[in-house]
């Protein structure tokens, strides 16, 4: 069977687009509002900002076979059983035949590079440990593993590409870490994550603000790269689609 990936590149586009016009709306109605959440923090809170990439992955989920899945991503139905903890919400689940085909979870970062990119990374471990966890105790049932993917879009500018200094008052960093910038840091992150299973795959995608009317975006490296994401993701649905 063909994988059909589609026509990914321009719907990233577009939903690079709806990124960061969201982000720029909620923004200005914040300011005007007079709200104590205006600015950046306002554009964050917003909470739609990567729904542009829901539709992306939701087109190759039927197009790759599985036209009857159930797709959830609102609550309470985004929520799966955790083992460490009661309960997951995550931005995507996919079930067929009652079967969990897939959990997504898609962030962002913009600014604020520092304490954050730490938070995003102890996010995404623990979310992966818990979701396995769970599944090797049975909460899922007894089916093949799921697709458990991760996905970032990182802004592009001098703050996200500049080297950053680590901090090393006992033990050497794997030098991997020295002197690289964030988003580089995203990229050894996403690999990692996949390395050790914790994820069938993850991406980070870098993308300027200028971006709101191009849709530009890029890669960091091609193992997490969003051509390898989506077509990970439509491999795993078509494999799924002709199971009984």
């Amino acid at each position: 069977m063909t994988l059909n990936l589609a026509n990914y590149e321009i719907e990233a586009k577009e939903a690079v687009m709806a990124f960061w016009k969201n982000r720029d709306k909620a923004a200005r109605e914040n300011v005007e509002n007079g709200t104590p959440d205006a600015g950046t923090r306002g554009a964050v809170t917003n909470g739609k900002n990567m729904d542009g990439f829901l539709k992306l992955i939701i087109d190759v989920v039927r197009k790759n076979g599985l036209t009857q899945a159930d797709i959830y991503y609102s609550k309470p139905l985004f929520t799966l059983p955790g083992y460490f903890r009661p309960t997951k919400q995550w931005d995507l689940l996919i079930m067929n035949k009652h079967r969990l085909v897939a959990a997504i979870e898609l962030k962002s970062q913009v600014g604020s590079f520092g304490n954050n990119c730490n938070n995003r990374t102890e996010e995404a471990i623990g979310t992966a440990l818990d979701l396995w966890k769970a599944y090797r105790e049975g909460a899922f049932g007894q089916h093949p593993h799921p697709f458990v993917g991760w996905m970032i879009l990182v802004e592009d500018s001098p703050a996200s590409r500049k080297a950053v200094k680590v901090d090393e008052p006992h033990f050497k960093v794997f030098k991997e870490f020295r002197n690289t910038s964030y988003l580089k840091r995203y990229d050894l992150l996403c690999q990692r994550l996949v390395q050790e299973q914790l994820y069938t795959t993850a991406a980070v995608l870098a993308s300027p603000s200028s971006a709101i009317n191009t849709g530009e975006f890029s890669s960091v490296s091609d193992m997490t790269s969003l051509e390898t994401f989506v077509t990970t993701l439509a491999g795993h649905v078509a494999a799924e689609a002709v199971r009984k």
